[in-house]
């Protein structure tokens, strides 16, 4: 009697990746979740050098979808809650839509090595996703940075006693 193995076609998609060149593989849109090293340098220079500039422009900077006023998924609505429930000055604060560019959407993906969006940058350094803003919000270490950073609207005593 013959016997017939049963490939699941996962596996048989798995395995038919490997085979393919790894150039292939890295640039596949499947893998934009998954980044590697090598992807990062496949970031073009002028790309590198916007998102350089769009970090500097603020001391708070927000890579979101859609846009503080009009954010256009939950995670993009819950980091900007959340940053308005720490104060932040709003002249301190820079948003950036990346559904207007496909090309800074994806960049900032792998600039910042974080699969996912929205980031937040304070001070040209990379925070986290909306995940991160939560986990800080919630243990006190965001409002803490934000202090220190000095990007907070301070109370009106608070201003007095400085």
């Amino acid at each position: 009697m013959l016997r017939r193995t049963a490939i699941s076609p996962a596996f048989r998609q798995a395995s038919y990746q490997q085979t393919k060149p790894l150039s292939t593989r890295i640039l596949s849109p499947k893998n934009h979740g998954r980044l590697t090293p090598i992807q990062v340098r496949l970031l073009s220079s002028e790309t590198r050098a916007a998102i350089d500039k769009a970090v500097a422009t603020s001391p708070v900077v927000l890579f979101m979808k859609g846009t503080p006023e009009m954010p256009q998924c939950g995670f993009s609505r819950a980091s900007i809650q959340i940053l308005g429930l720490q104060g932040v000055d709003p002249q301190k604060l820079t948003a950036f839509n990346v559904l207007e560019d496909d090309e800074l959407r994806q960049g900032i993906k792998e600039y910042s090595e974080w699969p996912t969006i929205p980031q937040l940058y304070v001070d040209n350094e990379f925070v986290g996703g909306c995940d991160i803003l939560m986990s800080m919000h919630q243990d006190g270490s965001l409002a803490r940075m934000l202090e220190e950073k000095g990007v907070v609207i301070l109370a009106e005593n608070e201003q007095q006693n400085k």
